[in-house]
Order: C-alpha cells, then structure tokens, then sequence
C-alpha cells in the first residue's frame, strides 16, 4: 500500500466502526467544552466526566467561574491532576472571555490559544466540536497512531498534524479525530498493541514482523 492508499483504507474502515462518534467530554455550549477539554490534560476522559458535574454546579459560565473562590474549583478539579494550575487558568480564562470577550469563547484559534491553559490541540478541539471549523488536534495517541499506521514520521504532533491533513479530505478532519481516538482506546491501545496486532495495523502492515517504536512527540 501507497501511503495515501492506507490512509484511505483507514478512513473508510473508520467510518464503517465509528459512523457518528460522539464527543467524549461532557459539556452543554462552548465554555464548558473549553473548560473540560483543558481538564483532559494529562487526564482522561472519565475522570474529567466525574469532576465536570460539580465544577459546573459551581458555574457553568465565565462570570460564576470568574466570582468563583480559587480554592473551591481547586478543591473540585484536584483528581484531575495539576489541580492548582489548572484552577488558576480556569478562573483566568474566565476573566479573560468577560473583560476582552464579552462572556463569549472566541471562535479564532489565535485567540483560544492566548488564553491560560489552553494550547494548540485544546483549541483545535474547541473550533471543531464547538463551532465545527475543519480541524485535526493530534494528541499523543493520535500520534503514536499515526505512526503505527505509516501515515507520518513526524517526531512531533506538529508534524503529525501537517502529515494527516495532507493525507485526508478538510471535511472530514473533525469526525476522524473522533474516529482514531475512539479506536485507539478500543483496539490500538499503548500497551495492547505493538503495530502488529490490531486489523488496522496488520492490514496497513502486512509483513511486518518487528514492533513500531514510536518516535516521542
């Protein structure tokens, strides 16, 4: 297989398994996407699925979180890990989308990504799954994937990045992100597979015998 046949395989493989994956985070409009998305570092999914509840009782809006003690969403975000600089850059963020954004998250990327705690992949994931702008956030997972699948070389997400959305149409950027995630977890674990053993790394793969070393993004 060429690269770009095995990209298409993947595609349509993952369409087939995953035709309308949902969003993985809990969350109600925009700001609370935002806020779980930038819980979900160095975190998954289901935790931050179990904190979000209370936080969100707390407030579930810039202005509540911004009047919000720091030590309470301390308290409340803390089983996500990083608990104190993640409080300090909800509670920022906050302020921000109310004295430069009239209480509204941004639909600019630039303008996500200068907002506390929020880099390039929590983001792209708020443009494509809030405003449904084509984007393609590539976390570690999707980059060991990726590599797993011959689809990049990159050493880093960025490069990572730049490789997928070559390789696969804009229009299907934000439900393949959802797709390869949600593979990743089922089949094409970290542990669980080595670039051998799951269909879509033995298909894309066939004759390989030694396992992927995935190069560190």
């Amino acid at each position: 297989m060429t690269k770009q046949e095995r990209a298409d395989y993947i595609r349509g493989r993952l369409a087939e398994l995953y035709p309308d994956p949902p969003v993985p985070l809990d969350h109600t409009d925009a700001f609370t996407l935002l806020v779980a998305v930038l819980l979900s570092a160095q975190c998954t999914d289901v935790r931050v699925n179990q904190v979000t509840p209370a936080l969100f009782k707390l407030g579930h809006t810039p202005k509540a979180l911004a009047a919000a003690p720091l030590e309470e969403i301390e308290a409340i975000v803390r089983p996500c890990g990083l608990g104190p600089q993640k409080a300090r850059a909800i509670k920022e963020l906050s302020r921000i989308l109310l004295t430069e954004h009239g209480g509204q998250v941004p639909a600019s990327l630039e303008a996500l990504e200068r907002l506390p705690g929020v880099g390039h992949k929590t983001a792209q994931v708020v443009m494509a799954q809030a405003f449904g702008v084509p984007s393609f956030p590539v976390d570690t997972h999707i980059h060991r994937l990726a590599q797993r699948w011959c689809l990049t070389t990159g050493k880093s997400v960025t490069q990572t990045e730049r490789d997928l959305k070559r390789l696969f149409p804009e229009e299907s950027w934000n439900k393949l992100h959802l797709q390869i995630i949600f593979y990743g977890r089922e089949f094409c674990t970290a542990r669980g597979c080595d670039g051998l053993s799951c269909e879509i790394c033995s298909t894309c793969n066939a004759g390989r015998k030694k396992p992927v070393k995935t190069k560190k993004a």
